[in-house]
């Protein structure tokens, strides 16, 4: 209340008004409390328990937009506690989207974070004298950024942390904080990850264009016509990140984020779907948009590890393929046999490819980035259910090998190959016309690819048992696409440069196709580097 006012001096409907915010308020604070204490895998415990928040903050943000007079003047709202609302119903939008991996509902978390800094609701924050009012609008900036790096919004990125840079030197001026390295390690991080890309696409003005390598219509090769592959489908993914000195961001490694976004479609705005943005209830979703259920484990420990493994098979549904991507620094332990010495360091524990096993029980694809990534090799299918290993080179030449800190080049491939392509190339840049007329030269050669799989007689049919699902399609296509090209680079002479699979590949129909080389070829003197490659075909080394 303010000034010298007594209670009995507000009417009553007035006073009832802020009562009932106060409930709203402190309720909304519980159940958001609550949400950390939710088990962080399985589907189905936690998904009431976001409907009743989401339920709790939509009427709350509603409330006070209601009765905003009613509340400045009898309660003292301030512009930054309407700010922290926002921030937390745009932070439940982001763990709604990680649950449910529906790519929408990071377009709901950017509609609110954006809202805030345009409504200036963090303004008057500086002005107080309270380090851990400004700690919150920091933490918004850095939850802000993660959104658009998502959605690949990197213009406003780049605006966001010059903006973030400016409130740290503020803060740390006027505080006298410990946590100012903390504050610049942020920045250094998100810097690194936005020049990550190693290849960039101009306009005619030399401005960056910004691509996007979510799945979109027509981009994966459709199945010819009486084409008998798997019914499955890929319902979870779980993405292990723990390389050492790897570009990272919030438990982001550029690895995982590149994989996860290979595992998801375009966004699209349920806004305007459904026409009332801001109090869209969750289980509102686009119609067959489904993307597979993902888990980012970034540095997990063993029994972590194992947890979520388990909990991803036992609610596998029916003809659903569970994966699992791992990329990771790999260690070669002494004084073991070659089988048990082949292992991948998970912080600090090991990850043996025996671990796996118990879920082979159910279809299993599995991509291993690592330099140890052979210990895959002789993966053992005791089951009898589809099972396919993807597995990176554990040798890059040197030139190759000083870009890992920016990610790995094998899981580039799989993520963007004319971008892995331009790189392993030299390339820094590529006009947008030529990369356009590339990307549709490119999506020739996956129906090529698509066609060499599906069409060879020597194939194992675990391939194609996984090939009717689009995702993993387009993996495997891409897989192939990576072989072929780094089999024919003139800088690429170990078969331990090569990408790996378990069950092999028969070569001949695919990663050594004459066809595939003569396309490889193509692309190469479309992007005026075909001195880079064999043109010889296979003889020449």
């Amino acid at each position: 209340m303010t000034g010298a006012e007594t209670e009995d001096d507000i009417p009553l409907g007035e006073r009832k008004t802020v009562t009932d915010f106060c409930y709203l308020l402190d309720k909304s604070k519980q159940l958001f409390n609550g949400l950390r204490d939710l088990p962080q895998y399985g589907h189905k415990q936690w998904q009431s328990y976001f409907g009743r928040t989401f339920d709790v903050y939509t009427k709350l943000w509603k409330f006070q937009q209601q009765h905003r007079q009613v509340l400045d003047s009898r309660y003292g709202l301030k512009r930054w506690q309407i700010g922290e609302v926002a921030s937390k119903i745009g932070q439940l939008y982001y763990h709604y989207y990680l649950r449910t991996s529906e790519t929408s509902y990071l377009n709901e978390a950017f509609s609110f974070y954006s809202a805030i800094r345009q409504r200036s609701y963090y303004f008057q924050v500086n002005k107080e004298d309270r380090p851990e009012l400004v700690v919150k609008k920091l933490r918004y900036y850095a939850r802000y950024i993660v959104v658009c790096l998502l959605l690949n919004k990197m213009d406003l990125v780049k605006v966001l942390v010059k903006e973030l840079s400016e409130e740290i030197e503020d803060y740390t001026q006027r505080f006298n904080t410990e946590d100012q390295l903390e504050w610049n390690l942020v920045l250094q991080e998100v810097a690194a990850f936005v020049e990550a890309d190693p290849v960039v696409v101009l306009n005619d003005n030399n401005s960056v264009v910004v691509t996007s390598n979510r799945l979109q219509e027509g981009s994966v090769p459709p199945l010819e016509q009486g084409m008998v592959v798997g019914q499955l489908v890929l319902a979870d993914a779980l993405i292990i990140g723990n390389c050492n000195n790897q570009v990272k961001f919030s438990e982001l490694t550029i690895d995982m984020f590149r994989m996860l976004q290979a595992l998801e479609r375009e966004p699209v705005n349920l806004a305007t779907q459904t026409s009332k943005q801001g109090t869209l209830e969750p289980n509102e979703k686009p119609a067959k948009r489904e993307n597979p259920h993902k888990y980012l484990l970034y540095k997990p420990t063993f029994s972590q590890l194992f947890t979520f493994l388990s909990a991803s098979f036992k609610e596998l549904p029916a003809n659903s393929v569970l994966l699992v991507y791992l990329s990771a620094t790999g260690v070669f332990p002494t004084g073991h046999s070659d089988y048990e010495g082949k292992m991948q360091r998970m912080s600090k524990r090991v990850l043996h490819p025996g671990d796996l096993f118990p879920f082979t029980r159910k279809p299993l694809f599995v991509i291993v980035d690592s330099s140890n990534s052979t210990a895959y090799k002789n993966f053992t299918n005791l089951f009898g259910q589809p099972l396919v290993c993807l597995l990176s080179p554990t040798v890059y030449p040197k030139s190759v090998q000083d870009q890992s800190q920016r990610g790995s080049l094998f899981t580039l491939f799989l993520y963007s190959p004319l971008l892995a392509f331009s790189s392993v190339c030299g390339l820094s840049s590529v006009r947008r016309g030529l990369w356009e007329r590339a990307q549709e030269f490119l999506r020739k050669v996956y129906r090529d690819i698509g066609q060499m799989i599906t069409r060879s007689r020597t194939i194992d049919q675990a391939f194609l048992q996984f090939f009717g699902d689009e995702f993993l399609r387009l993996l495997l296509i891409r897989f192939v696409f990576c072989s072929a090209a780094l089999r024919l680079h003139k800088l690429f002479r170990e078969s331990r440069s090569f990408p790996e699979s378990y069950p092999e590949l028969p070569k001949q129909d695919t990663v050594e196709s004459s066809l595939l080389q003569k396309h490889i070829l193509e692309l190469a003197t479309m992007l005026d580097v075909q001195s880079l490659f064999w043109d010889d075909s296979l003889e020449a080394y």
